[in-house]
């Protein structure tokens, strides 16, 4: 396998989809803040309730304001849910730390509709004729929304046992209220009048006393209203803009990042610049993930700042973004496997392996490629869906297979580098390996974590530090990189690494020059040296000889 056909075949190609995706992402779209859309979405029955969830996110309220009116500034200290027909505004008082809530705006836009059939059940002279309840919690005041009969199974709505046991009204949403502000969680009515098919909003003020994962969910407990759908947009805002509360931090550490890439970037680039007549093929994959890297990460920030302004999150660059991210996992995966191979160090080419080894590099870039469209594109809730669950597996396979094969090449190169006694080549490998069982061992742990994270947090109420879990294998992938860059730097000996015919004596490293630009005394002195060791040799045979010849 020669890597000149990533850079023909794959890598050139790429340049100007990449430019052209840079400049497409720094270039914002022309949108309004609007992050969470509801198009003609239905209800679905969940219990006795038919519920639809409305979005769930971080909310900050680290900056402070004297102002508790709104504000349309982006970086004003507020922290809101917009949308046309729906503003809740989270504005922190310095005074009492509390956060002032207000509900406001025009209605048009989020709207509910029922059938017909529930709508001609009634006649117009009917007051209210159908409720919806709008239901704003906190994660911590989850079990305060629903209920139980003699400890049966939980319900959302009100039931004529639950009416008499917990006094609430029956037909409406189980409220308890929190225990550390009575007035929460939250619940607003919205009443369809007469026959209509149709209702809005109404205006209402809500006071919100502290951070937290917040979820706003539209319920409707009417078993008449089977099949009510509502449309609109709601749009959440943090003090510092758009960004979900988990996501905030992932716009700074990818500023970090691409400076990390960056500081690589120059110092490999000055080294490849300087011994460019010696660079090998490795040396340009290996220059090529790092262009790679440093470009995933401008690209990642860039798509986070563009989401922090707007509010939006546009399918075509998320998915640009993405995919110059699997591109780079990819290649970087075939690099390490090739190299543990021993590819241009005791093999010239990869032989009848080469199109095993594209065949799974293009596997395992489909299922990266799928697994990062599901957790990213569109995503603007805190909380991510189930199918990332059923996709992560694929992938986690992949990997696992790669690390199998990566470490059985491994250990058959090391056994070629020792019987041959190439102690410079071996001495790399040796180092190599040693990063490659780190980094494995830092996986597994890491993974232990996770899992034990997320089982212990499935509602999220740790999400301002749920951002590390995701950011850790990037600085892993970076850790990694740089101890290759290390191992295989472009240098005057870089020729040390290469692949040589390896005919008649055995072949000794140490007595070939490794710098083309040696003086020739040192070369005449090495090959007089092993031109004396080559005549001892002669005259312990002829010693050996004669003595045979005395035996017989």
């Amino acid at each position: 396998m020669d890597f000149s056909f990533l850079q023909t075949k794959i890598i050139k190609p790429l340049i100007p989809f990449l430019s052209f995706s840079l400049l497409f992402t720094i270039i914002p779209p022309p949108a309004h803040a609007s992050i969470h859309i509801y198009n003609a979405d239905t209800f679905r029955e969940v219990g006795n309730a038919f519920l639809l969830p409305g979005g769930s996110e971080g909310l900050l309220s680290a900056a402070t304001s004297s102002s508790s009116s709104a504000s349309s500034s982006l970086h004003d200290g507020h922290s809101f849910i917009r949308s046309d027909a729906l503003l809740i505004l989270l504005n922190l008082r310095q005074s009492n730390t509390a956060l002032a809530v207000e509900l406001f705006g025009r209605f048009e836009n989020i709207t509910f509709w029922r059938t017909k059939a529930s709508a001609d059940e009634h006649s117009d002279m009917e007051h209210s004729t159908g409720l919806v309840q709008v239901v704003i919690f906190e994660a911590a005041d989850r079990n305060n929304i629903g209920g139980s009969a003699y400890g049966g199974q939980r319900s959302i709505c009100c039931t004529p046992d639950l009416a008499k046991l917990e006094g609430c009204k029956q037909g409406e949403v189980i409220r308890i209220p929190s225990a550390t502000d009575i007035n929460w969680p939250i619940v607003l009515n919205v009443q369809f009048g007469g026959n209509s098919l149709i209702t809005n909003m109404d205006n209402a003020d809500v006071p919100i006393t502290k951070t937290g994962m917040y979820n706003l969910f539209f319920i409707a407990c009417d078993l008449k209203l089977k099949g009510i759908v509502m449309s609109g947009k709601t749009m959440w805002k943090n003090p510092d803009g758009y960004l979900p509360g988990r996501m905030a931090p992932l716009r700074k550490f990818y500023v970090y990042m691409a400076l990390a890439y960056l500081v690589l970037s120059v110092i490999w680039l000055i080294q490849y610049t300087r011994f460019w007549r010696d660079i090998l093929q490795l040396q340009h994959c290996i220059t090529a993930v790092i262009a790679l890297g440093l470009f995933e990460m401008i690209l990642w920030y860039f798509e986070y700042a563009n989401f922090n302004n707007t509010g939006m999150r546009p399918v075509v660059i998320t998915t640009w973004v993405v995919t110059v991210g699997a591109i780079r996992k990819t290649i970087s995966r075939i690099l390490i496997l090739s190299i543990s191979m021993g590819y241009g160090v005791v093999r010239p080419t990869l032989g009848g392996l080469t199109s095993k080894v594209l065949l799974l590099g293009v596997t395992y870039f489909l299922a990266s490629e799928l697994l990062d469209i599901t957790e990213y594109v569109g995503t603007v809730n805190d909380i991510s869906g189930r199918a990332r669950l059923f996709l992560v597996l694929p992938d986690a396979f992949l990997d696992a297979f790669l690390i199998l094969w990566i470490f059985t090449a491994l250990s058959k190169t090391l056994e070629q580098l020792q019987a041959k006694r190439s102690s410079v080549k071996l001495d790399i490998y040796r180092k190599f390996s040693n990063a490659l069982a780190v980094t494995v061992i830092a996986s597994v742990a890491w993974i232990a974590y996770e899992v034990y994270f997320k089982a212990t947090d499935p509602f999220n109420e740790r999400w301002q530090s749920a951002w590390v879990i995701t950011t850790f294998w990037d600085v892993l992938a970076f850790a990694l990189l740089c101890v290759i860059c290390y191992l295989w730097a472009p240098s005057q000996n870089s020729q040390r690494y290469a692949y040589s015919e390896e005919t008649g004596e055995e072949f000794d490293e140490e007595t070939q020059s490794l710098t083309r630009g040696k003086p020739e005394g040192d070369v005449s002195l090495v090959k007089l040296e092993k031109k004396e060791k080559d005549t001892d040799n002669s005259d312990v045979s002829d010693e050996d000889d004669t003595e045979e010849d005395k035996r017989e």
